[in-house]
């Protein structure tokens, strides 16, 4: 490429005119503020539900909570459906984002399975019954409610929501197994979707069975040695 070409091909990438320059940036300032007033919202909702009881707030609380108007709330928000939408996909980065800085940590594939399911079980577990301190990243009760409603009554938004962590969870899932640590035969999808399930709804399994709640830290192995060994005793054919 000669030196005119790239001259040429520098003014092309420019805006035609200052006009177009103006708007985009008009556009750029436009997309800040609403930004900016959709993170009020949703940290006014998060306020709310980490006070008081959290199941029973409305949209007036939120709006007045967040210091704008209700017209500015419906302008980016259909209800409060939308709004617990907005806040479970945000919960579900910020999330991916942990856990993914977390598995970085380990050396080979084997480990960084092993840390994924560690660590995502222990950010799913409820704070033990009467105690203020919350774990990083543990979900509120409202937000465990609505997954649990998402995944039942709205299957196609629930599969939007939680695709960063099933992708996270695919790269870690196909590494183990291209390693040779898990048996590459296994129906992927279907295996991935009930390893995260159990993950995630593993915290009724003391109630059910009637046992002692144990520590986050022993009750994540034991799901792990149950998911990566199964159920067979070892000189089982």
């Amino acid at each position: 490429m000669t030196k005119d070409d790239s001259s040429d091909d520098a003014a092309t990438a420019e805006p035609v005119s200052w006009r177009e320059l103006a708007v985009a940036r008009s556009l750029d300032s436009a997309r800040t503020r609403a930004e900016s007033r959709v993170q009020r919202f949703l940290d006014a909702a998060l306020e709310l539900m980490n006070s008081g009881d959290s199941k029973e707030f409305t949209v007036q609380e939120v709006v007045e909570r967040s210091g704008q108007s209700l017209r500015s709330f419906y302008q980016y928000f259909g209800g409060k459906h939308e709004l617990l939408l907005a806040l479970f996909e945000e919960s579900i980065r910020t999330t991916t984002d942990y856990l993914r800085e977390r598995v970085a940590e380990e050396d080979d594939a084997p480990a960084r399975l092993h840390r994924f399911v560690v660590e995502y079980y222990r950010l799913c577990r409820p704070a033990p019954t009467g105690k203020s301190a919350k774990k990083p990243l543990s979900p509120s009760p409202v937000l465990v409610e609505f997954a649990q409603e998402l995944l039942t009554v709205y299957p196609k938004e629930a599969a939007r929501a939680f695709v960063p962590l099933v992708t996270l969870f695919e790269e870690v899932f196909d590494a183990a197994a291209a390693a040779g640590t898990i048996r590459s035969s296994l129906n992927r999808r279907h295996v991935i979707g009930v390893m995260l399930e159990a993950i995630m709804f593993n915290a009724f399994s003391a109630t059910i069975a009637g046992a002692s709640r144990q520590s986050d830290s022993d009750a994540a192995e034991e799901l792990w040695d149950l998911m990566f060994h199964g159920l067979g005793a070892a000189s089982a054919t």
